[in-house]
């Protein structure tokens, strides 16, 4: 076989894709990070939004009557090998159909959503910390630090308004699984953050540093 031919001096290699940046938002049910969320796209519109809701296994059989059958707030609730596959697959600028959930039926939804990768992945969940996989692919970590008052009425207005819960239903959750998930499996994931942001979307400055921070990754070469 003949030796390689030298490349000639001055000639230019093919540039590598760079990869994306993954910035995960962390914190409990109710603490404010979709309000971050939402606050950032009001400034930097060129990123993709990947919610770990959106990874809960299914589980129909859950109602009302029995809403604690199914634990969601542990570790194990999401789908966790198809999330770190896709959070993957982002960060080496690949496209992916992201899954649907329906909340009301407690299950994965048919429906998937074309997600097409940008430079900037945003990542928010109770639980983006958890699994240790999923947490290292992660570049920045913020975790969202908000009082438990202000969580469980914030979660209690959501679940009623928009999962059809009933008010029972939703404190039966709170002090069985949501509560003792929460300092079990949530609050320990603390340690892993880069920025700890006290109450969350109503912290003007920190956002104010976030978003610079964001802006910098968006307007750097690669």
């Amino acid at each position: 076989m003949a030796p390689p031919v030298p490349k000639a001096r001055g000639a230019c290699y093919p540039r590598a894709m760079a990869e994306a940046k993954l910035i995960g938002i962390c914190g409990g049910s109710g603490s404010g990070k979709t309000t971050i969320v939402r606050k950032i796209s009001e400034l930097v519109a060129d990123f993709v939004f990947i919610p770990q809701d959106n990874y809960y296994k299914s589980a129909e059989y859950v109602s009302n009557s029995n809403i604690t059958a199914f634990n969601f707030d542990h570790p194990e609730a999401f789908d966790n090998e198809l999330l770190w596959s896709q959070l993957s697959a982002l960060k080496r600028m690949e496209p992916v159909e992201i899954p649907t959930y329906d909340f009301v039926h407690h299950r994965r939804a048919e429906e998937t959503i074309k997600v097409t990768p940008r430079k900037l992945v945003i990542f928010e969940g109770i639980m983006v910390f958890t699994n240790e996989k999923v947490r290292d692919l992660i570049d920045l970590k913020i975790f969202v630090d908000t009082p438990d008052d202000i969580r469980f009425i914030r979660r209690l207005s959501r679940d009623i308004k928009e999962r059809g819960r009933t008010v029972d239903s939703v404190i039966d959750q709170y002090l069985n699984v949501v509560r003792p998930g929460h300092f079990q499996f949530i609050e320990p994931t603390k340690r892993f953050a880069d920025i700890i942001i006290p109450e969350g979307g109503a912290n003007e400055n920190a956002l104010e540093v976030l978003v610079t921070f964001i802006k910098t990754i968006l307007n750097s070469e690669g």
